[in-house]
């Protein structure tokens, strides 16, 4: 496989930046939108397992044609377009089903493109692959930005204008990916491992069932962690500053990764985490009041996402090999998308003022039993696959 001698750091991180940045003023404020239109909790859920369910299908379409042609730059500089056409219909729609129709084509770009984008990123990288987090941290920066900055924003400002600032970001998005050299990803053969021979082998379907159980715990965190500390007296910019920090220890995690992957080991970075993210669900759910114990709560993104993300990465890489790399991340971003999807149309049917702490205590549980798998399947061989 051909890379560039020296990765284009700023053009990769700059995409990571916009993309995030949509997600930064998305996840923690979509709910308090939706709310301001008048949208009860089980809407709100609805309307967010729309946007998520689109991993379900999309990564793999689009993971396919990548993998079929090998363009995927140019796919993810289409979906990145289409992104911001599809945002377009937001400004518009305000009942449910005119807005459920237009999140479905919004998400079924915006969730299918990252997949790709992260094969592009790891072939310019080459044999430098363990510094993907140093590119991905400017993504994390990009969340901060959107996540706090809006949150000062709504104590002053209505929050009817979230649509507008995700429209400027998508756009810059789009921009950003025109000014990423494109290169060379391979193809899929017929000599290639076939993918669903790879997903059958228990330390790969172990893995990415662990996966989905933490993207459903997540699922109270994206769609409702806002409204809950809302209900719980907290401001808007309170809320904006705990998104951001959460997402900053993410930052320092991607820092370092490059060095402490290897040092740690992917299965024992992962059970860490896993057992980290139960406890950082334990935390909200239940200490909702203790200011001090919900910004330790946050902290703990580093390990409910970042290291867990970063390892997985690695593993992603090394179970589906460079042929099958567009497959192997549209599988990570559909259980993702899946996980969340079921976690926010369940929550948004059981969420009211006194249901929030035992739903985040229900999370926790769900990462106890993703260590569970993730241990089982260290347990069997690891597949073989070629690098």
């Amino acid at each position: 496989m051909s890379s560039s001698p020296r990765p284009p750091f700023i053009r990769l991180g700059a995409f990571y930046f916009f993309y995030f940045a949509v997600i930064g003023g998305f996840m923690p404020y979509w709910g308090l939108y939706l709310q301001s239109l008048g949208f009860n909790a089980e809407a709100i859920g609805q309307l967010m397992a729309v946007v998520m369910a689109t991993r379900i299908i999309a990564p793999n379409f689009w993971g396919y044609i990548a993998d079929s042609t090998g363009r995927r730059l140019r796919l993810v500089r289409i979906g990145a377009f289409m992104i911001c056409i599809g945002w377009l219909g937001v400004f518009v729609a305000r009942e449910f089903w005119p807005l459920a129709a237009v999140l479905l084509a919004y998400g079924f770009f915006q969730n299918a493109i990252l997949a790709q984008f992260e094969a592009v990123t790891m072939a310019h990288l080459g044999r430098q692959r363990e510094r993907y987090s140093q590119v991905r941290v400017w993504g994390s920066l990009g969340f901060i930005v959107t996540g706090t900055g809006l949150g000062l924003a709504f104590d002053h400002y209505d929050v009817a204008m979230l649509p507008l600032a995700l429209l400027a970001c998508a756009v810059a998005t789009w921009l950003a990916s025109l000014f990423v050299p494109d290169i060379a990803t391979p193809t899929r053969h017929e000599a290639d491992s076939n993918v669903w021979q790879l997903l059958k082998q228990t330390p790969v379907w172990s893995f990415f069932l662990a996966h989905f159980l933490l993207q459903l715990s997540h699922a109270p965190y994206y769609t409702f962690y806002s409204i809950f500390l809302e209900e719980h007296g907290y401001s808007r910019t309170h809320i904006g500053w705990l998104w951001g920090v959460g997402v900053f220890a993410e930052v320092a995690i991607f820092i370092v990764m490059h060095k402490f992957l290897p040092w740690v080991g992917e299965q024992r970075l992962m059970l860490i985490s896993l057992l980290l993210a139960a406890l950082r669900w334990v935390l909200i759910g239940q200490f909702v009041d203790t200011v001090e114990v919900i910004w330790l709560a946050q902290l703990l993104h580093a390990a409910s996402f970042a290291t867990f993300h970063a390892a997985a990465m690695t593993r992603i890489y090394r179970y589906f090999g460079d042929g099958n790399q567009g497959q192997g991340q549209a599988v990570y971003s559909m259980l993702w998308g899946t996980g969340v999807a079921l976690g926010s149309w369940w929550v948004g049917m059981l969420w009211a003022p006194d249901t929030g702490p035992w739903i985040f205590t229900v999370a926790a549980g769900l990462c106890v039993l993703a260590f569970i798998a993730l241990h089982y399947g260290a347990r069997r061989s690891l597949p073989t696959i070629s690098a």
